[in-house]
């Protein structure tokens, strides 16, 4: 009997300590690439880090580490190197030269393939084919001599054009082609978001997996896919949603990432204008992942770019339930003369600490949640509804307020 299950592509990582990043930083990162790679469901055999002031410009790490990484693959089975930083063309082709028949892959490469996996709607299609057609462009190499035999021979080449200039022409006519249907696409979004105006609109942005869908799902009450993996969130998704008799429209909104390709920024310009365009913004943090301060500093430099940081934002602490506090952390305020601190209480504790951490310095509101057992919800509706509601008599300024503790509050769908 033939076995056809086939086995998962396997890959090596690598990633260098610099000046700019230190060790702790590039093991957190590797952790970051490894579930970016597993999410593109590739199997990670083995990590290379290598400590240099900055990356070598012909092969991005120094010789005698090209050499452990080639020996290490030609004694196993290695389909793919992956590396944590983007690659110049030049680097690209001289490893490409090096390792052979293997794949040579970048962080950005990686994450346009996962949103090319994940991209349901024709604008997010659209969207991604473009961001990979920019990325790829200045990196044509010998993976793109099949390019010239996509539309056929006859007519193809000019006269004196060689293969890699064809390559070049047929992406950038490719390219050109794309913007011109994105741009069609994107007068039909702002057009759909024109007639939007007259509710008010709440984005939810933050960190990729951080519990946005499953919130987004809790607090519409409507089916939202969500997924313990990165990007498992492409499209906008608008569900409309009523507390007390107040009703707004609330999007799920892609998630951001350290390193994001500034292509996918450029190519998502519609789906992050839901974000540009929203009254208020629910930032989601998962408070339980050891680098949480850092997504949200991600987060805010992002929103920041785009020109979205100045808007009302509630700052939502979720996967409370999940969260543990370090050891060696400034969250260790309650201290027993006899015996350790219980856990529960060195959580507690350490929640409240930040909690007044961030409500006394870093924002004016702030929730701690846990959307996946609906702890603090209540909470959270609560801090939504005043928002909303001053929102909403701006544009309906006779409207009779119904206050929410006596109604009761329910989500409906509506295409996103």
């Amino acid at each position: 009997m033939i076995d056809t299950h086939k086995n998962p592509e396997t890959a090596v990582l690598v990633a260098l300590v610099t000046q700019k990043q230190t060790a702790d930083q590039t093991k957190e990162y590797l952790d970051e690439l490894a579930f970016l790679a597993e999410t593109s469901g590739i199997r990670t055999v083995k990590t290379f880090v290598q400590k240099l002031e900055r990356p070598d410009t012909r092969t991005f790490v120094g010789k005698g580490k090209l050499e452990e990484i080639q020996t290490y693959i030609t004694d196993n089975p290695v389909d793919t190197i992956i590396f944590d930083d983007d690659l110049t063309p030049a680097q690209v082709r001289n490893l490409e030269g090096e390792f052979k028949e293997i794949k040579v892959l970048d962080r950005s490469l990686l994450i346009l393939n996962i949103f090319s996996m994940r991209a349901q709607t024709a604008q997010a299609r659209v969207q991604v084919e473009l961001a990979q057609y920019q990325y790829l462009y200045p990196r044509l190499t010998r993976m793109w001599t099949h390019l010239s035999r996509q539309k056929g021979g006859v007519g193809m080449r000019g006269p004196g054009e060689s293969e890699l200039e064809t390559d070049r022409r047929i992406v950038k006519d490719r390219i050109a082609f794309l913007k011109e249907k994105l741009e069609k696409i994107d007068k039909q979004s702002q057009t759909r978001r024109k007639e939007r105006d007259r509710l008010a609109r709440v984005a939810l942005v933050g960190y990729t997996n951080v519990g946005k869908s499953t919130l987004m799902r809790t607090l519409a009450k409507a089916e939202v896919f969500a997924e313990n993996k990165l990007f498992a969130t492409v499209d906008s998704t608008v569900r409309k949603v009523v507390l007390g008799n107040i009703p707004f429209l609330l999007t799920d909104t892609v998630g951001f990432i350290r390193k994001l390709p500034t292509t996918l920024i450029e190519s998502f310009k519609s789906t992050l204008d839901e974000v540009r365009e929203a009254d208020i913004l629910l930032h989601v943090v998962d408070v339980s992942h050891p680098s949480f301060e850092e997504h949200i500093e991600v987060v805010s430099s992002t929103l920041s770019d785009i020109g979205a940081a100045d808007k009302p934002t509630i700052l939502v602490f979720n996967k409370i339930d999940q969260f543990e506090p370090k050891e060696d952390s400034a969250y260790e305020l309650v201290q027993e003369q006899e015996g350790e601190v219980p856990v529960a209480v060195r959580k507690q504790t350490a929640l409240q600490y930040l909690k007044k951490t961030y409500l006394t310095q870093k924002a004016e509101h702030v929730v701690f949640i846990s959307a996946q057992n609906r702890e603090n919800i209540d909470e959270l509706r609560d801090l939504i509804y005043n928002l909303v509601k001053e929102k909403h008599f701006t544009i309906y300024p006779n409207w009779v307020n119904v206050p929410l503790s006596e109604s009761a509050e329910y989500g409906d769908g509506l295409a996103g």
